[in-house]
């Protein structure tokens, strides 16, 4: 390590979904063992990296004119280097110099232990590096990492996707489902116990397929293993929260939900992508289930968690979706109830076979029925939001995530079921910190939160709030979410109900 490194501060930024920002975690603890430190917020960073998304066709947009925002920065300081990584570079590989020739590095999804390198080689030989490698060269979760959260983290049990959806072109990118050993998985969530992490979201691209293909060859096939890490991690004294996602409803098995009600750490909140309620277009799309398969094992579900909030993905405008098959989705958005939907519009990407079908359907179509699902969820959203009025509700108290506005001087936290809660912290104000436990009841709701205007009724200090102060006593101000959709306001660009790109790594 040189001098000039050990000087050099670093951002990055993440698009997409969970597994990517689970991705960047692990990027970000490669530069500070190299020597990087992070930027200042605010601060013009020396090296700025971009873990990419692939599964819109807005992000190829917004890569290229974040790009082209840091091109007259770079000509300026050609110290400064650029890094791109993630599913768009894997996707477009030398491409990407092509549109931009300014940025400095481009790495793919099996190689982003080799980022640090990388910078190094092309600060040395002044000449851009690419490197994408088709296959895993190891495990994410094996490399370091630089949590944003005391109190919340991601833990990966699986990468890659064996489904052939034929609108994602994830599979592509991220290659065939590659399982870790229990025993691994087990040991990190150990690991982040012992640290203080009072919450874990366990990641994969298809998690109940998990026990199909484990990288160890010597670990036989086991299609119950998910079911059974479910409970090993109910096992783990100090884990108080545990989710997961996403599942596909094609291998969403009794087993599963059985261990979830079973288990009293394992949060009463699911993500189940549903994508259509049309069975003409869930075959289109190469989904192997159908609109009664997907009602039934919510209704299982919900026989042994009757207060689960459950939450979906759905696309709108598929090829060939007509009028008659966006009734289904409506009619299965009614009967479903979800707590909340991450609505996108189709977009055809390059690559994927829905791509090439002739029967695209018309933008001003996509558009009205985008809307009109979205006021269906909004009302559904509200009506299962204002039934939580005069509950009680555990809240893990959040850093800086949906914090309301200062007249009000709520804080905000998650619900064990995933919803996001304002609440009025009375006397404790100062007391309660990002990563405490508070007690209260819910007296508002909005579609999107709940409110609780009553005061706490209790409060438990724990030791990941106790790690969200620094040195001078002053609160860490970094938003973090807790590994469940972000139920805010619909981001000023159409993506329904989210600030992200996707919830569920590989359903959209």
């Amino acid at each position: 390590m040189t001098s000039s490194v050990a000087a050099r501060t670093y951002q990055v930024r993440t698009y997409g979904c969970q597994m990517n920002v689970h991705d960047s975690e692990r990027l970000a603890g490669l530069l500070e063992d190299a020597g990087y430190r992070r930027a200042a917020e605010g601060a013009d960073a020396d090296v700025v990296v971009f873990n990419t998304c692939a599964v819109r066709e807005n992000a190829d947009n917004k890569l290229y004119g974040n790009l082209s925002h840091l091109a007259p920065r770079k000509q300026a300081d050609p110290n400064m280097q650029i890094a791109v990584g993630g599913c768009l570079a894997q996707k477009d590989r030398a491409a990407v110099l092509r549109r931009a020739p300014w940025v400095d590095v481009v790495f793919g999804t099996h190689n982003i232990g080799s980022l640090p390198v990388l910078l190094d080689r092309a600060r040395h030989n002044r000449v851009a590096q690419v490197e994408i490698l088709d296959a895993l060269a190891e495990f994410p979760s094996d490399l370091p990492a630089a949590r944003e959260s005391s109190y919340a983290a991601w833990v990966s049990i699986s990468v890659g996707c064996n489904n052939t959806c034929t609108f994602c072109i994830v599979p592509s990118l991220r290659g065939k489902e590659i399982d870790r050993r229990p025993g691994d998985v087990l040991a990190e969530v150990q690991a982040l116990v012992d640290q203080g992490v009072l919450e874990v979201t366990l990641l994969g691209q298809n998690v109940n397929a998990y026990g199909v293909s484990f990288a160890d060859p010597d670990t036989p096939r086991d299609r119950g293993a998910f079911a059974s890490l479910l409970r090993a991690c109910g096992a783990i004294e100090g884990l108080e929260r545990v989710r997961f996602t996403s599942p596909h409803p094609a291998e969403f098995t009794d087993d599963v939900i059985e261990a979830m009600a079973a288990t009293p750490n394992v949060c009463p909140q699911l993500h189940m992508p549903l994508q259509s309620g049309s069975d003409r277009i869930l075959k289109a799309m190469r989904r192997s289930y159908r609109a009664k398969k997907f009602l039934g094992i919510i209704d299982r579900v919900r026989d042994l968690m009757p207060h689960a909030a459950i939450t979906t993905d759905i696309i709108v405008g598929f090829p060939g979706e007509t009028e008659e098959d966006f009734q289904d989705t409506l009619d299965v958005v009614e009967k479903a109830r979800f707590a909340s939907a991450f609505t996108f519009q189709y977009s055809p990407r390059p690559g994927t076979p829905a791509a090439d079908l002739d029967d695209q359907v018309p933008p001003e179509t996509v558009a009205d029925r985008y809307r009109r699902l979205i006021d269906l969820q909004e009302r559904i959203s509200l009506e299962e939001n204002q039934a939580q009025i005069g509950r009680r509700v555990q809240v893990l108290v959040a850093a800086g995530e949906g914090r309301k506005d200062t007249a009000t001087a709520r804080l905000s936290g998650r619900a064990r079921d995933g919803r996001l809660v304002h609440f009025a912290p009375g006397a404790l104000a100062e007391a309660i910190r990002p990563g405490d436990i508070v007690s209260t009841v819910v007296t508002a709701a909005a579609p999107h939160h709940l409110i609780a205007d009553g005061g706490v009724d209790e409060h438990r200090r724990t030791r990941a709030g106790d790690a969200t102060r620094t040195d001078d006593g002053q609160r860490v101000g970094t938003a973090v979410g807790l590994g469940i959709p972000t139920l805010g306001a619909p981001a000023p660009e159409p993506q329904g109900q989210t600030g992200g790109e996707c919830e569920s790594g590989c359903s959209w």
